[in-house]
């Protein structure tokens, strides 16, 4: 016997019960970027592998251990996008869309990383991103953050934990860089082996370490403010003062330094207890630097990646409402004269009855058992055309989930009887 062929670990299927949750979720998120005049933009899912070990940073674990990669019949090394932004930058470069513009874009898609799958986490997730170019002040970084508050309000997500800091200028980091290796190395013994590793390469990674076993010695590391300029400085002031302005809580944490190389002054996370373990459900900053390191000239850029998956997850343990797929009705067609004809009369429905679910009996069958498809689809009401029916110009009604008396219809009052039920 055949050995039966199963999804790849770590990636899975989205079923038809559950895809009106992720619609509900990307019509919202369209609609609120739309309001802030951000524009889709689409690239492909596969990017040369160089444009992720210059972006990210080859002494990443995204790079080091997580990247689909291969080489393909050409010999070039073929990477499965693990994120966005680089992908973004890239196509912005090519297609000539930064050179002294201004802009504000948004994607989504599937993303792909080799981890270890668990809940809210897969091996291909889905990533919305958003990002913004051409904007050096701290007004375009306070924007996206409002971008994202507005989206939790909107999604209804309520209790969200909004966590920034500021990295500083490359100059700030390097003096910062310095301070923290020093003391690293004088608790070298507490270190773990990936802290060990990252000690003279990325030392700024372990203040993201998540063992347990370290937070104490992470915790009292020394902190980026006392090195930050006065530009600096006020760069992320404008950005408190502005999120108090617009009312929304914020946690200064100053040990949250994001998990890619090319990370500039602001970060920040919204995190969430929803889902068990506090998990990051939207994360981004700026990055001002990633242009210029792909060959680019330098452009300001600041943007988040949501992870769809997890925000699902968020909705789903809140019972979030989401628009209906069961079809208002079930059209019972009977006689070959009606299965022709009541086709042709859906078509006419849909167009005159905005936002009409019906769904036409197809495949045959008895009286009887169109019934029980038409209860089964969970309508409200069965149309009933048979051929007597069609020779009147009627539609039989007959109500599924409420104890009414069946009833007749002339088809020129059928569209307004269904926008009555529908609330149309």
């Amino acid at each position: 016997m055949a050995k039966k062929i199963q999804a790849v670990r770590g990636m899975h299927d989205i079923l038809p019960d559950e895809t009106p949750l992720w619609q509900f979720l990307e019509d919202t998120v369209r609609r609120v970027f739309q309001s802030y005049a951000y524009r889709e933009i689409r690239m492909p899912i596969l990017e040369m592998t160089e444009l992720f070990k210059r972006s990210i940073g080859e002494i990443t674990d995204i790079v080091e251990k997580e990247m689909y990669s291969f080489v393909d019949h050409n010999g070039d090394s073929l990477t499965l996008r693990p994120e966005g932004t680089a992908g973004c930058v890239r196509a912005c470069m090519e297609n000539g869309l930064l050179h002294n513009q201004i802009q504000r874009l948004w994607y989504q898609g599937p993303m792909f990383r080799h981890e270890r799958p668990q809940k809210g986490r897969y091996r291909q997730f889905q990533q919305i991103g958003l990002e913004a170019y051409g904007m050096s002040g701290p007004d375009i970084d306070l924007e996206v953050i409002l971008v994202t508050a507005r989206l939790w309000r909107e999604l209804g997500i309520p209790g969200l934990e909004l966590q920034i800091n500021t990295l500083g200028m490359p100059d700030e980091r390097k003096a910062y860089r310095a301070r923290l290796v020093g003391y690293f190395q004088a608790h070298q013994d507490q270190l773990d082996e990936d802290s060990r590793r990252r000690l003279n390469s990325n030392p700024l990674r372990i203040l993201d370490s998540k063992n347990p076993e370290m937070m104490e010695l992470v915790s009292a590391a020394p902190s980026l403010m006392d090195d930050l300029g006065e530009e600096s400085r006020a760069h992320f002031s404008a950005i408190t003062e502005g999120l108090d302005a617009a009312g929304i809580d914020y946690v200064i944490n100053t040990c949250l330094v994001r998990g890619l190389d090319y990370y500039s002054r602001t970060v920040f996370e919204w995190v969430t207890d929803l889902l068990g373990a506090q998990g990051t459900v939207c994360a981004g900053g700026r990055y001002d630097g990633l242009v210029q390191q792909l060959g680019g000239r330098p452009t300001p850029a600041v943007g988040f990646a949501m992870g769809v998956d997890r925000l699902v997850a968020v909705l789903e343990t809140l019972g979030q409402a989401q628009v209906s797929t069961v079809p208002h009705a079930y059209l019972v067609l009977a006689g070959e004269k009606a299965r022709q004809a009541g086709l042709v009369l859906a078509e006419g429905l849909r167009s005159e009855v905005p936002g009409l679910r019906l769904q036409c009996n197809c495949g045959g069958g008895s009286f009887k058992s169109q019934f029980k498809r038409a209860d089964r689809s969970g309508a409200a009401v069965a149309l009933i055309l048979g051929d007597d029916e069609l020779e009147n110009q009627q539609v039989g009604v007959k109500w599924l989930r409420q104890d009414r008396e069946q009833a007749s219809v002339n088809h020129n009052e059928l569209a307004e009887f269904l926008k009555e039920m529908t609330g149309e």
